[in-house]
């Protein structure tokens, strides 16, 4: 899949897994609508400390072996034992997965302060090296980049130091936290490439079809909202159709703008909406 970013641009999805058993005909009929729209990989999201990790890589099985779409299955070790992070890996390259999004995950609630303090991998670099350790592996490893830096970052330079370790310890490629606000993601990467990060970077758009939607996702990024994106909520939010196409709108005029700029490779976080998906690549695609 690292190939895919010697193209002259890509087009890639991000969905998550059911959270129950019986949802997983919808969720394969889902994917069965995504696959039609020829995304050049799509990336599956792991639960907190692995509790998905099972329909994770079933998910990402049926992507990579069904569809024939590449996969990108995440793994994050915050929860995680090296043993257990051989395992997941293990079994994923077992069903033809060899590409890992590699995270270091949100700290379980559940989780004392003791146990985050002595865990296996305290940073998602570590991690990384560990997977490229592995014998016989042949895994090709993404991380994650923060055009805002991470909620826990002191600053975006301390951020960035982080993300040249997950470069130094063999990452092939990064896939970009959602942002709003396109000038933030190009001062990024000048900042980037000023600190010798040369990974190519796949910008990470998520389209806002309800106004209760931007709540949750800025709490769970740290995604800073521009205005014109604030004014679209509230001229739309008591009228869910609009509100819908003006998001859909929103990110497709983001992407459009990205895409002038010389940002070529797009990573939609699709929310498991394939109609919504759909009306984005068709707006987009050239």
């Amino acid at each position: 899949m690292s190939d895919i970013f010697e193209q002259p641009s890509s087009l890639s999805f991000e969905v998550f897994p059911p959270k129950k058993d019986g949802e997983f005909e919808a969720a394969f009929s889902l994917l069965d609508e995504l696959g039609e729209l020829k995304p050049d990989f799509i990336s599956v999201t792991y639960g907190a400390g692995g509790s998905h990790s099972k329909k994770t890589a079933d998910i990402a099985s049926y992507i990579q072996n069904r569809l024939h779409i590449p996969a990108l299955a995440h793994l994050t070790c915050v929860g995680s034992k090296k043993e257990d992070i051989r395992r997941e890996a293990e079994s994923l390259r077992e069903q033809g997965v060899t590409h890992i999004l590699a995270l270091r995950g949100d700290r379980p609630k559940d989780m004392s302060d003791e146990q985050f303090a002595s865990r296996d991998f305290a940073h998602a670099s570590h991690m990384i090296r560990y997977l490229k350790s592995l014998p016989g592996a042949g895994l090709q490893i993404a991380g994650a980049c923060y055009p805002e830096k991470h909620y826990e970052a002191e600053s975006l330079e301390q951020d960035l130091a982080r993300l040249k370790e997950k470069q130094e310890a063999g990452a092939r490629y990064l896939i970009s936290q959602l942002f709003f606000d396109n000038r933030v993601f190009y001062r990024f990467l000048d900042r980037a490439a000023a600190k010798g990060i040369t990974l190519p970077v796949s910008a990470g758009i998520m389209p806002i079809t309800t106004a209760r939607q931007i709540g949750t996702t800025v709490s769970l990024s740290g995604s800073s909202v521009p205005k014109e994106l604030t004014d679209l909520i509230a001229r739309y939010c008591d009228s869910p159709q609009d509100m819908r196409k003006a998001g859909i709108d929103y990110a497709v005029r983001q992407i459009l703008d990205l895409k002038s700029q010389g940002v070529s490779h797009i990573h939609i976080y699709t929310m498991n909406r394939p109609k919504t998906a759909a009306e984005i690549t068709a707006a987009v695609r050239s």
